[in-house]
């Protein structure tokens, strides 16, 4: 059976401590080659992940002709410049959220991927592909909790260092672009709508300059989100999705542990359902629907355009917050 051919972007930490060994378990994924600017850094983590090849230029990854797709983990600000050299490339590629600095910036990849149709490309929000998510999107849009009207999520961790790319304003840090965009992502996601207007505030740290703490209200057409996210505060997530007869809760919505059972609850009818999903890596599953997208040449599960939207509703979070009106 054949397997898509991964080359990795980066000795970024997510990619060898969480995505690389994910795509290692895939069925229709293998891991060739991976690349930093430091080749003795990609030497070190092809060793120990037992990878291959390491290159020390991304340039020389994206030249190997053994490599048929490309993930890219490497920090926002370069997310759109390196996907649109790896499709010149040949390359498809998987990269990490958000898709760029701004919706217009994440155009400019789209609008490269239309000049190469052969070749796919997607946002890498692999939380949409997890069994819980699957199973609360079903719930909510198939009358088990009635009509769904109100999202409410929270995100949080602390992390005040300076030197994390998390923390780097100029190169896209800050909460919003780091976990912010998965509340509004799930929000558009379960209502499969685009907010019409939305409002929020946004508190900056005033030595980091990047947004620490940020809520916001979207308006949709059949009803309403709410979201919280914060990088210096106690380490928290949640997920509640409200219809007019029942109620969904995700315990562990985004950092969906990949060595136990996750569970979520299913309130209706007077009685609340505890559901517990099956032991999974939702990076594992990601990978192997983008190989088999490649593989079968059919649609990925989630057009780039999406990545697109959503960078559209962080910026009016921001817009507005700035304003102190809907925007």
């Amino acid at each position: 059976m054949k397997k898509l051919r991964w080359g990795i972007l980066s000795t970024a930490k997510i990619g060898v401590e969480k995505v690389i060994p994910a795509l290692m378990q895939g069925e229709f994924c293998e891991v060739k080659a991976i690349a930093s600017r430091d080749k003795s850094k990609a030497e070190r983590a092809a060793k120990r992940l037992k990878i291959p090849q390491a290159y020390g230029s991304y340039e020389e990854l994206l030249n190997d002709p053994e490599i048929d797709a490309v993930y890219n983990p490497l920090p926002n600000h370069l997310h759109v410049r390196w996907s649109i050299a790896a499709l010149e490339a040949g390359k498809h590629v998987l990269c990490e959220k958000p898709i760029g600095l701004s919706a217009n910036e994440g155009q400019e990849l789209v609008d490269a991927a239309k000049e190469h149709p052969e070749l796919k490309v997607m946002e890498a929000f692999m939380y949409r592909h997890h069994p819980q998510w699957q199973r609360a999107k079903q719930l909510a849009t198939d009358g088990s909790i009635g009509e769904l009207r109100t999202v409410q999520s929270f995100f949080s961790y602390y992390n005040d260092d300076a030197d994390n790319i998390r923390n780097q304003s100029e190169i896209g840090g800050g909460g919003l672009f780091d976990i912010g965009c998965y509340c509004i992502s799930l929000a558009r996601f379960l209502f499969d709508a685009e907010p019409w207007r939305v409002v929020g505030t946004v508190e900056y740290d005033p030595d980091l300059e990047i947004d620490r703490l940020a809520s916001g209200i979207l308006e949709f057409d059949r009803g309403t989100a709410t979201f919280t996210c914060g990088t210096q505060l106690a380490p928290f997530q949640r997920v509640n999705i409200f219809g007019t007869l029942g109620r969904v809760e995700i315990d562990i919505p985004f950092n969906a542990p990949p060595d136990r059972p996750c569970t979520m609850r299913h309130q209706h009818d007077g009685t609340i359902d505890e559901i517990e999903l099956p032991v999974c890596d939702q990076y594992t599953i990601q990978g192997d629907l983008f190989a088999r997208a490649v593989l079968d040449d059919t649609p990925v599960p989630t057009p780039l355009e999406d990545a697109v939207a959503n960078m559209r509703v962080i910026e009016a979070v921001i817009i507005s917050a700035k304003a102190g009106t809907w925007v």
